[in-house]
């Protein structure tokens, strides 16, 4: 089932730098600060020259404290006039898709079109327990849920005769047309944003090669439903991926700062992933990850970090990049991030991207 009209906020062929804020609760941080720093880091952003501030949403944990990433949106639209806000993502398991879809028509509309709405299948945590959608919604019901959104952003009214989701026909007010963007963590997930063509968002735990793979693989399942089996001009598909992003006066200060900072928030942030059904809690080498991390994205002095989102994009041929900028766990450095990303980084990409255009 295709998803109507693309949204025409994501384009293609033209480079976009957003940032991707998770709300990470390092310790000696409030939640409350954190969700409030989280706020001005988005404005700052803005000044900054960023195209998109994307916002991450996580339950009962210090990994990420804000539970609702819409919400934070609304707050971060109402503090700004240019930067688009996304949601990295919403939890779709977990939440209502006629619901979710009549908050994002709002804000679409009161933000002149600066909002894009990602969702995601989440995971076999007890948040599904907690709001009572069950694993079964987690385990069989994203293709459902997914399509009753698309429906609900879509169109002017809509019903639904599933599994999870039956009832009458009504009208959406407010309606508008939006496309979701989708998190793709397996190939599962990446056959149904294909099928249905909506946007992948790629995370920063995957390296260039593992996210040119979904990007092939997206596109062979394309293929194989496009009447004619074959891609043509305008049919391409402006994906998002994330990643590190961390500059500093050198490559061996920038990674040594990560180094030391990253492990105080993700050792316990992680521990926070608590299973719904008794099952064993995957486990990551705290480590080896903020290892991985500093090797495959842009952490180090902005040369550096122009080579690095130069390479994910020739690799993955993806033109939207969101940097993961809380990595210090401070919040003045975490300003200062962004402020360099956007004096020091982003500029010459730009000039970079019209040289070779020209």
């Amino acid at each position: 089932m295709p998803c109507p009209d693309l949204q025409e906020s994501v384009s293609i062929g033209k480079v976009r730098i957003g940032i991707f804020l998770i709300a990470a609760q390092f310790p000696g941080m409030h939640p409350g600060q954190v969700l409030r720093n989280t706020v001005e880091a988005v404005v700052a952003a803005e000044e900054s020259g960023f195209d998109d501030a994307w916002i991450a949403e996580h339950h009962f944990m210090s990994y990420g404290v804000c539970p609702s990433a819409i919400t934070m949106a609304a707050m971060a639209l109402g503090r700004t006039s240019r930067i688009h806000l996304g949601t990295a993502v919403s939890v779709l398991s977990t939440q209502h898709p006629v619901a979710l879809a009549e908050q994002a028509a709002m804000l679409h509309h009161l933000s002149g079109g600066r909002f894009t709405l990602g969702v995601g299948r989440g995971g076999p945590w007890v948040d599904l327990e907690v709001f009572g959608t069950g694993l079964p919604r987690f385990e069989r019901g994203f293709a459902e849920s997914l399509d009753v959104l698309c429906a609900a952003l879509g169109r002017d009214r809509v019903s639904a005769e599933g599994e999870f989701f039956a009832f009458r026909e009504v009208a959406m007010v407010p309606s508008a047309r939006m496309t979701p963007v989708v998190a793709c963590t397996s190939q599962e997930t990446t056959r149904l944003a294909a099928e249905r063509g909506l946007p992948m968002l790629l995370g920063m735990h995957i390296d260039d090669e593992e996210k040119a793979a979904a990007v092939a693989s997206y596109e062979a399942t394309r293929r194989s439903t496009l009447p004619g089996g074959g891609l043509g001009e305008g049919d391409g598909v402006a994906h998002v991926a994330a990643a590190v992003g961390f500059v500093g006066d050198s490559t061996a200060r920038a990674v040594r700062e990560l180094r030391e900072a990253m492990p105080r928030w993700l050792e316990p942030g992680l521990a926070g992933y608590v299973p719904v059904d008794g099952r064993a809690r995957p486990t990551r080498e705290v480590g080896k990850y903020v290892e991985f991390l500093m090797e495959v994205h842009p952490v180090g002095d902005a040369d550096h970090c122009v080579a690095a989102i130069e390479r994910t994009r020739e690799a993955t041929g993806i033109e939207h990049l969101v940097l993961m900028v809380e990595g210090a766990g401070d919040t003045a450095r975490t300003l200062e991030n962004i402020r360099r990303l956007g004096a020091e980084v982003i500029p010459r990409l730009s000039s970079r991207r019209a040289r070779d255009s020209g």
